[in-house]
């Protein structure tokens, strides 16, 4: 069973910054492709962003793109989002989602953390 622990979630105003994170304890972390998503009430889970095993290579979300930014310490088993320039519509559930596929692939993500809420206030 693959665990995910969500972190750094809150309220902030508009245009202030949080930074989440996702450890996996026991996972072995650098094989895996891992992401983030977030569900706002009423609406489905959306993808935001994803970050290869390396590292290298990252996707993100058109309405995040220059603003968030999505970075991984192996040794810490740990994934980070940095988020900036916050908006009310980034109000959210933020989830933390992992697997073994490339960060490429189009298939859903197998394993799942609890998440974060995220609130932007205006």
């Amino acid at each position: 069973q693959v665990q995910l622990v969500e972190s750094g979630g809150g309220l902030v105003q508009a245009g202030g910054s949080l930074r989440l994170s996702c450890t996996a304890p026991g996972l072995t972390f650098s094989n895996d492709r891992m992401a983030w998503f977030r569900q706002a009430p009423g609406k489905e889970r959306d993808f935001v962003a994803a970050i290869s095993r390396s590292g290298v290579s990252t996707l993100y979300a058109d309405s995040v793109k220059g603003r968030f930014n999505i970075s991984r310490d192996n040794a810490k088993n740990t994934v980070y989002q940095q988020m900036n320039s916050l908006k009310p519509e980034d109000t959210a559930a933020y989830y933390c989602a992992t697997d073994g596929r490339s960060v490429y692939s189009q298939d859903p993500y197998d394993y799942w953390g609890q998440g974060t809420q995220v609130t932007v206030s205006s």
